[in-house]
């Protein structure tokens, strides 16, 4: 039906044309956060490796699009750089991480090399050269394995500490902790970056989704009601994640690779927040009494979307990719503290969490460590993405710039 109004003066117009109809029909899907794509290379055969993951990702963006859905990036997941630097020297392995760099602007993707250390028993030179690597400008994201079915990962925890202190020392604004993360049992084929990883033989490719534009619309419905904000939450999350399924099964079954699954965790990004979203279901703001309930109803109808699901299938919280989360931090609503008793029900962990300059291998270790000890005791994946800055203390602002960052204060550690 088209809708009418009358304006003053007694003359009719039409308020809604159909095409405006139309477009409303299709603003509630949720964006395609991520086509990943996993895949091994050498030095020698990764031009032509990457392309042939491209003609996947690209057949699955055109399909999304035909329904209806906007998909924000193109991803790409190398085996784990542990194994791609073997045979090299530093010097070779640099310049293939920066090919992969380059290619990625070229061809409008985002390049990663999956974990630099797997297990305590790695080398840990993938991880020296990661470091290098983030100190410069760059597209690449990595990461390690802090904790997995064989337990905590300390030797891999310390690695990752002097990583995240070499990066806030030595890129601009501290900037290159932002592609970094520490994973804790974490599954591979996760689509979300910096944590997606992989160590089989590629040629597979996940998708994920950014619904806290569903959760909010959800939430204002059904504020207050848990069974009923599970029951829709859920029912309204399979639409898309099952729209997801199909079609990466029907391009994995085009292309001759195989298709990992959905993470159907409703990710936010700055104008579509999660924190928000939380906060019209509870009525107060993010850090209240009724923030760990809200956060359990989503993980709960995230965890009973019917499709094959693959990643971290939770909730994410990451304070400087959601405006509302942004201020929250800055109030000293919610601290390191609160944000892992969160993580008890829900997931990522710790997401991009400013901390000052100063802050020492030692004290990073430790948050290293809490967030793998909680995802091993309970069997949960969590991540920890850690930023100090570089000259900032307590109560200073962060400097990042970019479209995808809240900026917000730091606030000291306990």
């Amino acid at each position: 039906m088209i809708g009418r109004v009358f304006l003053r003066g007694g003359v009719l117009v039409l308020a809604l044309l159909w095409a405006t109809f139309a477009g409303a029909q299709n603003s509630g899907k949720p964006l395609v956060r991520a086509i990943t794509g996993f895949v091994r290379i050498t030095a020698d055969d990764y031009q032509p490796r990457i392309a042939e993951a491209l003609s996947v990702l690209r057949a699955a963006k055109s399909d999304f699009e035909a329904q209806g859905y906007k998909v924000d990036a193109l991803r790409i997941v190398t085996q784990p750089a542990s194994q791609i630097v073997q045979g090299l020297s530093d010097a070779q392995a640099l310049a293939l991480f920066k090919a992969l760099d380059e290619l990625g602007t070229k061809e409008e993707f985002t390049p990663s090399v999956g974990a630099a250390m797997l297990r305590d028993s790695d080398d840990p030179r993938a991880m020296h050269l990661i470091a290098k690597a983030l100190s410069v400008p760059t597209r690449l994201h990595a990461n390690a394995s802090i904790a997995g079915a064989d337990g905590i990962h300390w030797t891999v925890i310390r690695e990752s500490a002097d990583l995240v202190r070499h990066l806030a020392d030595d890129s601009t604004d501290s900037r290159g902790t932002l592609f970094f993360t520490g994973t804790a049992m974490v599954e591979p084929y996760s689509p979300f970056f910096p944590g997606a990883y992989h160590d089989g033989p590629g040629k597979v490719f996940s998708v994920g989704l950014e619904g806290a534009s569903v959760v909010q619309e959800v939430f204002a419905r059904t504020h207050g009601d848990f069974n009923r904000s599970v029951t829709e939450l859920t029912r309204q999350l399979t639409v898309h994640a099952k729209a997801a399924e199909a079609i990466g099964t029907r391009v994995a079954s085009a292309k001759g690779w195989t298709f990992a699954g959905v993470d159907p965790t409703p990710a936010p990004r700055p104008g579509v927040s999660i924190g928000g979203a939380i906060e019209t279901y509870t009525g107060a703001r993010f850090g209240s009494s009724g923030t760990m309930t809200a956060a359990l109803i989503i993980t709960t109808a995230v965890k009973a979307v019917p499709v094959k699901q693959v990643g971290y299938s939770g909730l994410m919280i990451p304070i400087m990719e959601d405006d509302v989360l942004s201020r929250r931090w800055a109030e000293k609503a919610i601290t390191i503290d609160s944000m892992l008793a969160y993580s008890a029900v829900c997931g990522t962990g710790l997401d991009t969490i400013p901390l000052p300059g100063a802050t020492s291998v030692e004290q990073l270790g430790r948050i290293f460590g809490d967030v793998a000890s909680l995802a091993w005791k309970w069997k949960k994946p969590l991540s920890a993405r850690l930023q100090p800055i570089k000259g900032k203390g307590a109560g200073d602002p962060t400097p990042f710039k970019s479209r995808f960052l809240s900026n917000t204060k730091i606030q000291e550690l306990p």
